[in-house]
């Protein structure tokens, strides 16, 4: 009975081990400038703002390993470079394929407003303003989630955030808005634009909890031996098993010229042998015959 007892506990507190370290890995995302789509004027600082915002409040979550922005804007010029046929095809870089990023995460501006009581007129971000006896400010936001492999849009959903202040004074609003300075963020805008952020983490964290993890492959040693990206900064740790796929050629819808993605072969499993902070070493059982740099490790 006792023995019993022992080899159920040993094999739940080694579930419980498997799955905990699993629930470690820190999945690679990618935050895009944001589009603005609202009437608001200074759209670079708008864009760019409120993607530094979300790109902090992802790393301070926790949950995630963010991709630099500035390594993502040299990526997204190569790729304009490419697109505007300056440059070989072969020698570019082909939209959507940002290879250290698992997800890239877009964002659209919809709303992004402050109102005075009883007016319809947004309040202006340019030269001095009275603050009437209450103003509401309301920011809207639609996230998108794409798969930087496939192409796929893995999630769309629009996240908000309305805040509100009462009192009359006398005001003055420069030009552009000074995102992440304390008088900004006491702001109704500014307290509406920070609750928009926190919906938007809270949503990028629910909808990316069924989506495994995913490294890439840097560089192949022999055929039993591979270097993938990630390492000790996403949480994988000697021991952990993934499977490798190999990633196929480009797909192009040949009436559109749509991106469609790639196709994956599965090409067997891997085993984790030595972590460093940014790359890990993994060893196969068996042969890993045509894996290249650039194909995928998927947890399992």
């Amino acid at each position: 009975m006792r023995l019993r007892i022992f080899t159920i506990l040993a094999v739940a507190a080694a579930v419980f081990a498997q799955t905990a370290g699993a629930a470690t890995l820190k999945k690679i995302v990618a935050v895009s400038r944001f589009e603005n789509k609202t009437s608001w004027k200074g759209q670079v600082e708008l864009g760019d703002g409120m993607a530094d915002q979300l790109t902090d409040a992802l790393m301070q979550s926790g949950q995630f390993t963010v991709m630099e922005r500035q390594t993502l804007k040299d990526v997204v010029s190569e790729q304009d470079l490419a697109n505007s046929g300056r440059v070989q095809k072969s020698q570019s870089a082909e939209t959507g394929k940002l290879v250290s990023a698992q997800v890239l995460v877009k964002g659209t501006v919809t709303e992004f407003e402050e109102k005075s009581a009883g007016s319809a007129n947004g309040v202006g971000f340019g030269g001095f303003k009275i603050a009437n006896n209450r103003s509401e400010a309301h920011v809207g936001v639609i996230i998108r989630l794409i798969d930087t492999t496939t192409g796929e849009v893995l999630a769309s959903q629009r996240c908000e955030g309305k805040a509100a202040a009462g009192g009359v004074g006398l005001g003055a609003n420069v030009a552009g808005v000074q995102f992440g300075t304390s008088g900004f963020s006491k702001t109704p805008l500014g307290k509406a634009m920070q609750m928009t952020i926190d919906n938007a983490v809270a949503v990028i964290t629910d909808k990316l909890k069924g989506v495994p993890f995913q490294a890439r492959v840097i560089k192949v040693n022999g055929d039993d031996e591979l270097l993938i990206s990630g390492g000790a900064k996403t949480g994988i740790a000697e021991g952990d098993t993934f499977t490798v796929y190999s990633v196929g050629e480009n797909l192009v819808d040949p009436a559109t010229g749509e991106q469609l993605g790639a196709e994956l072969e599965k090409k067997g499993s891997v085993k984790v042998t030595k972590v460093e902070e940014k790359y890990a070493k993994a060893k196969s059982d068996a042969s890993l015959k045509g894996i290249k740099a650039g194909d995928i490790v998927r947890a399992q």
